[in-house]
């Protein structure tokens, strides 16, 4: 690109695809914006440029196409920053427009993106600066896979470890070349194979709102940690990057994955589609805001400027609407597509299946979408079956083929292991599989990833000694009661990262805002416990070296007279 250049010439582009598109002669941008009666595309050289190189207004008449503005700039290559200014009609009591055309709005289809000038507090107290928002950056995917696909474990043999991208290397402990970032991730590959895990599954990786915590928390300079803010869910997170300011979010997420690939391990990512980063009433215009505020999100139907919240979170998505719904589905595809991942985890997925007056459906388009597409009829997927608004779908949540995270299973046997007595009976429905929960509908052992212990809570080292008065001794046997009950239980298991080498986060129970030693991996643990992570190493050795421990049908005590028994190598 000539840096000396200031304005370039435009065509009127076309409204496919979403966001901005690199071709030889130029770049595509697209945008949609139903309700907008002005629209600008502001151009900058970098990710700290105070003022836009050119500013270019669309012309209805020319740039727009039912509700997607769109314009094709010539001669324009990768590279390039940029942020879109709508205009529109207000009173937000009404109907529900946020439009302002003083904010620059972030594309929520940019497959990059960058946070440098980025103020949330100013942002939402509206003494935001010009010119220092978010920005997309404009990226040309060329990859080369050297012919990678999506491994696709099958869920019966699959062994999830559930991890953050920063906090597994960013202790200096880890002694990784970038930590904190998933390049790190690769130099730590090696330990994860010898533990015998098939698939990794990591915590928001779609790009986050770091400064979103609560004031007092600020002041600490805590940030959010564990990334539960997505505002741009085409982009990896900039901050996991070791060269974000050059839009290497797709290059450096590409090859983390090929490298686990490679070693064959599988990699699932947990999504927020139920909430965004830009949170309720006194929140910040990043981009869904400013485009269709009334479209993306459920609002209180007396007074639209306040929203329907069942999340806890500040906002609800509005999955079903046609828009959103589309968005979501194509935002999966394209992760499985172009950046092969394997699975989601889907965060407080049942909010995903609320119409659009709040009420739970039955048959949630959206989820369906999901369940029957076919780039994502191989693809892993899990949902959180519950929301902040009251519903609790375990062993119910909507489709067939979703698993879910099985709340009931990880409740139960810490009661149990705990000592508490008479539950003896629906603990071993629990380790067969919960035939309770799924076998009613036609569902398999496999829809239940059972757990004990996972991010949003204690460690399973420090849940130990919740119980056993801080012995060390009862609390590492209690740590291996834990770990045995889970690997011999028939579903999906899933181990917290680093519960295996006793990882304790000192009782916080938590860590969302601990970007710290709290929550980072100490890898010192690695050789001072040993002999936990030879045993968590065995254990699971010794249940994928054996089939009745990963079964595909429930236990019923009927012969098969003489059928076969499903294979459990197939997927699901």
């Amino acid at each position: 690109m000539n840096k000396n250049r200031t304005n370039y010439r435009t065509s009127p582009g076309k409204r496919h695809p979403s966001g901005s598109a690199v071709y030889d002669d130029g770049v595509n941008f697209s945008i949609f914006s139903r309700h907008a009666t002005g629209v600008e595309l502001l151009l900058y050289r970098e990710a700290d440029s105070e003022e836009p190189f050119q500013i270019i207004t669309l012309d209805p008449e020319i740039h727009r196409t039912f509700f997607s503005w769109h314009i094709f700039v010539e001669g324009l290559s990768a590279g390039v920053h940029y942020t879109w200014r709508v205009d529109g009609k207000k009173n937000t009591r009404i109907t529900g427009f946020r439009f302002n055309r003083n904010i620059e709005l972030l594309d929520p289809w940019a497959r990059a993106v960058s946070q440098t000038l980025w103020d949330r507090r100013a942002a939402c107290t509206g003494r935001h600066a010009v010119h220092r928002s978010m920005r997309g950056i404009v990226v040309k995917d060329e990859f080369d896979w050297e012919g990678d696909t999506p491994l696709n474990h099958p869920l019966e043999s699959s062994i999830i470890y559930e991890m953050h991208v920063r906090g597994f290397t960013r202790d200096a402990s880890s002694g990784v070349s970038n930590p904190g970032t998933f390049a790190g991730v690769i130099e730590m590959i090696p330990y994860l194979k010898e533990l015998g895990i098939t698939d990794i599954e990591l915590l928001p990786v779609m790009a986050f709102d770091e400064q979103e915590v609560p004031p007092d928390e600020a002041d600490k300079g805590n940030t959010n940690y564990w990334g539960y803010m997505t505002h741009s869910f085409f982009s990896p997170h900039p901050g996991f990057c070791v060269t974000p300011e050059k839009g290497t979010h797709q290059r450096e997420f590409q090859e983390m994955v090929k490298a686990l690939h490679r070693a064959g391990i599988g990699i699932i990512l947990d999504v927020v589609f139920n909430h965004t980063a830009e949170g309720g009433q006194g929140g910040p215009n990043i981009n869904f805001r400013g485009l269709g505020n009334e479209i993306y999100y459920h609002l209180n139907e007396k007074d639209k400027r306040k929203y329907r919240d069942y999340t806890g979170c500040g906002n609800t998505v509005n999955a079903n609407h046609p828009v959103v719904s589309n968005y979501i589905v194509k935002c999966l595809e394209y992760w499985v597509t172009e950046m092969h991942v394997d699975g989601f985890r889907f965060d407080l997925a049942s909010a995903l299946g609320r119409g659009e007056d709040g009420t739970p459906l039955p048959h949630a388009p959206v989820l369906w979408h999901i369940e029957y597409s076919e780039i994502l009829a191989d693809t892993k997927i899990i949902a959180e079956a519950w929301d902040v608004g009251g519903l609790y779908q375990v062993g119910g949540f909507p489709g067939y083929r979703w698993a879910e995270w099985n709340g009931r299973y990880r409740d139960l046997i810490r009661e149990f292991v705990a000592g508490r007595k008479g539950i003896v009976g629906e603990v071993a429905t629990r380790i067969s599989g919960s035939s309770d929960l799924y076998e009613k509908d036609g569902k398999l052992p496999i829809n239940s990833i059972n757990f004990i212990t996972c991010h949003d809570g204690y460690t399973l080292y420090d849940l130990a000694c919740l119980s056993e008065n801080d012995d060390p001794a009862m609390c590492r046997q209690q740590v291996k009661n834990y770990i045995a009950i889970l690997l011999l239980s028939q579903g999906v298991p899933m181990l917290l990262g680093g519960d295996e080498m006793l990882r304790t986060q000192q009782g916080n129970h938590n860590a969302y805002c601990q970007d710290n030693e709290i929550s980072w991996f100490d890898w010192k643990l690695r050789d001072s416990n040993s002999e936990m992570i030879r045993f968590v190493k065995e254990m699971i050795a010794l249940r994928r070296s054996h089939p009745s421990l990963m079964r595909r049908s429930f236990m019923t005590g009927r012969k098969s007279h003489g059928k076969r028994l499903p294979d459990v190598s197939c997927t699901v």
